[in-house]
């Protein structure tokens, strides 16, 4: 691909990886407005921020295989087709079961399109362009995380809570437009099959997982119904490892998990992930019911931390090249920890300077945490990029799934408006312990980081045939 050509490939990640990711996150600041409209109940108000997750995390490693057979041209136009025709969907959607399927499909495009994106960058790219393309993808993905409670509280301030989906029509279809253009349509492993059993069993193992911790939530762990379909997502997992172990043609290789740094690096992004995302969750509908800010000041909340993101990203990948992933990465998630502990304090009658120190410290560990992503894909062989993508991406949603579970385990309810002072002072501690709880996962995961990856600057990865000699190579997967 010519330099030029390269340009706009990353043009097409920065807004594909930018409005994917946000979705996750963008109805948070408008909960509150959509269950008022809607007259919706609390179950359905959890399926509208869920449902995307749910069908995003169980068709991403899917995703990915595809991704890696027939190239990232079909995988990506096909996935954002769907996303764009489901996000209008969304958008008009008049009843909360319309917005709920809408919201499903809408995950099944992102599932689709998304690890087409980490392809785009990674595969048949110089290492200065590798760093340049995960620098991209992962500080539009970051930033649209944190802006989306921003986005969507000041966007339901001003117009119709509609407009948090329809905003993502005109880029939807330029983006579109612009892969036919610009991207490859040759798959690196093409000669590959595609692992039917492998796609049907994985995604309902990941189904019923998902399925399980949302379910739990709502009906409690020891509910018959909710030990059942963690019963069906184990079964599903004994099934997927036995079928993976014998296919010829495995859709995941079950050889990478032997590799320190791809499992600790799964690990790391699983506890990171449930952190953040629980934290991004609840703190807008926290900071509205709590402390009575508006959506936008809810949202605005999460600004400079999303700043603080966008400008630490390059920094992060810089000083992990320098330093070493470990203290690096490491380091990133324990500052994250402290912050997610400072935020936990809130008191009523708080106000948004009382808030910064926080959520600023939370933005700069987060972004000091970014570049876990390119290691980890540094860590096997570019014909299996696809697949170790939708891996990381299924990780990335998964997390914000538990997330909502286990600090939902503490929050235990939301207030409604004009709720007593003795309910307000209940909903603050369970969330309080929710992010004490958070920060701690999130310290183990930094911990994990400085175990497992790379303790040194100049380690390639198996696939480059090079590296520092002086860093001990991890077994290839």
């Amino acid at each position: 691909m010519t330099r030029g050509r390269y340009r706009w490939a990353l043009a097409v990640v920065a807004v594909s990886a930018f409005m994917i990711t946000m979705d996750n996150t963008v109805v948070a600041g408008a909960l509150p407005t959509i269950m008022r409209d809607l007259d919706m109940s609390d179950s359905a108000k959890d399926w509208v921020a869920t449902g995307y997750i749910l069908m995003f995390s169980c068709l991403m490693i899917a995703g990915g295989r595809l991704t890696d057979v027939y190239g990232c041209r079909a995988t990506f136009v096909t996935g954002m087709a769907v996303f764009t025709a489901a996000s209008a969907a969304c958008g008009l959607a008049q009843e909360p079961g319309v917005l709920i399927l809408a919201r499903v499909v809408q995950g099944a495009g992102a599932a689709l399109a998304l690890p087409a994106t980490q392809v785009m960058v990674t595969v048949g790219r110089t290492d200065k362009q590798r760093s340049l393309g995960t620098i991209v993808w992962v500080g539009a993905a970051s930033s649209a995380t944190a802006l989306g409670p921003t986005i969507g509280g000041l966007i339901v301030q001003q117009w119709d809570w509609g407009w948090i989906f329809l905003i993502n029509i005109v880029p939807g279809v330029l983006v579109i437009l612009l892969g036919l253009v610009v991207l490859t349509g040759k798959g690196e492993n093409r000669d590959a099959r595609v692992d039917l059993p492998g796609v049907l069993i994985s995604a309902t193992m990941l189904f019923a997982f998902t399925y399980g911790l949302e379910s739990g939530n709502r009906h409690g762990w020891s509910d018959p119904s909710v030990l059942s379909v963690f019963v069906l997502a184990a079964i599903a997992l004994a099934c997927f490892v036995l079928v993976e172990s014998w296919a010829p043609d495995p859709m995941i290789n079950l050889r990478f998990l032997r590799n320190r740094v791809f499992a600790g690096g799964l690990a790391s992004q699983m506890l990171y992930g449930i952190g953040f995302n629980g934290m991004i969750f609840y703190s807008a509908t926290f900071l509205q019911r709590f402390l009575g800010f508006s959506p936008p000041k809810a949202g605005l909340v999460m600004l400079p931390p999303s700043i603080a993101i966008m400008v630490m990203t390059p920094v992060a990948f810089w000083l992990a090249a320098k330093l070493g992933p470990r203290p690096a990465v490491g380091g990133g998630l324990a500052l994250m920890a402290f912050g997610m502990f400072l935020f936990s304090t809130i008191q009523r009658g708080d106000g948004y300077a009382d808030l910064m120190p926080g959520v600023m410290i939370v933005g700069v560990g987060a972004a000091m945490g970014m570049p876990l992503v390119m290691y980890v894909l540094k860590a096997v062989p570019e014909e299996q990029a696809g697949v170790a993508s939708g891996i990381i991406n299924v990780i990335r949603e998964t997390s914000g799934a538990f997330g909502i579970a286990i600090i939902g385990l503490l929050v235990h309810h939301v207030p409604a408006e004009g709720a007593s002072a003795a309910e307000l002072e209940t909903f603050r501690n369970g969330t309080a312990s929710g992010l004490v709880l958070g920060a701690v996962l999130v310290l183990i995961g930094g911990l994990i980081s400085g175990l497992t990856l790379p303790s040194r600057r100049g380690w390639l990865g198996p696939k480059h045939g090079k590296q520092d000699p002086s860093v001990k190579p991890d077994p290839a997967p």
